[in-house]
C-alpha cells in the first residue's frame, strides 16, 4: 500500500470512527456544542420579547354605577405583568397592562408611550423592569403609574377595591390616540 494510500485510509478511520480514541473525543465535543446549541436557542426563544403572551380580552361591568373592567387582585400577586386589550365601540383595540410592583403597589398603564406608540410594539417584562420593545428603555416596575412622558408606559388611573383592580372604560378609552393607526387600504 502507498504512503498516500495509508493517509486517505487513516483519515477515512479517523471520521469514521476507526481510530485510537480521536473520534470518540471529537464525538463528545460535538455533543456537548449541539446540547449548548439547543439549550441555547430555547432559553432565547422563551425569553424573546416577542413570545410574550397573547394579550387578555377585558370584560366590562358595572360596579357602584360606573361602567369599569373589574380583575381579581390575586392575579397580579406573581408580580408578573398582565396585558389586557379592550376593542371600542369605533374599533379601535386599546391595549394596556396591569403589574404588582416590587414595592407591592398595583399599577397600571396603556402598553404605550409619548415616542414609541405609532411603532405599536408596547413594553415587555424582564424582571422587575418593564422594556420598551421597540427602543429597548428599561422602566423600573414602581415608576409604572408614576413617570410620565417620555418613553415611560403612558399611565392609566386605576384603584383597587373589595380584591379587584377597577379600571374606568372611559379611562381606557382615553388612550385610542395610542392605538388608532392610519388604516392601510
Amino acid at each position: 500500500m502507498s504512503n498516500k494510500s495509508k493517509q486517505v485510509m487513516d483519515k477515512k478511520a479517523q471520521v469514521l470512527g476507526g481510530d485510537k480514541g480521536g473520534s470518540s473525543k471529537g464525538l463528545a465535543a460535538m455533543m456537548v456544542v449541539a446540547v449548548l446549541a439547543l439549550v441555547g436557542g430555547l432559553s432565547w426563544w422563551f425569553m424573546s420579547p416577542g413570545q410574550a403572551e397573547a394579550p387578555l380580552p377585558a370584560r366590562a361591568a358595572v360596579v357602584g354605577g360606573e361602567q369599569v373592567v373589574a380583575l381579581d387582585e390575586a392575579l397580579f400577586a406573581d408580580g408578573k405583568a398582565r396585558h389586557f386589550e379592550l376593542k371600542g365601540a369605533d374599533g379601535v383595540l386599546v391595549r394596556y397592562f396591569v403589574i404588582k410592583s416590587s414595592d407591592g403597589v398595583i399599577r397600571a398603564a396603556y402598553d404605550a408611550c409619548d415616542v414609541c406608540w405609532p411603532e405599536g410594539k408596547g413594553y415587555y417584562q424582564e424582571g422587575d423592569m418593564m422594556v420598551c420593545a421597540n427602543c429597548g428603555k428599561r422602566f423600573p416596575s414602581v415608576n409604572v403609574n408614576e413617570v410620565k412622558g417620555g418613553c415611560n408606559p403612558a399611565p392609566l388611573e386605576r384603584r383597587v377595591e373589595n380584591g379587584k383592580v377597577i379600571i374606568r372604560l372611559a379611562d381606557i378609552a382615553a388612550g385610542k390616540r395610542y392605538f388608532d393607526f392610519p388604516r392601510k387600504g
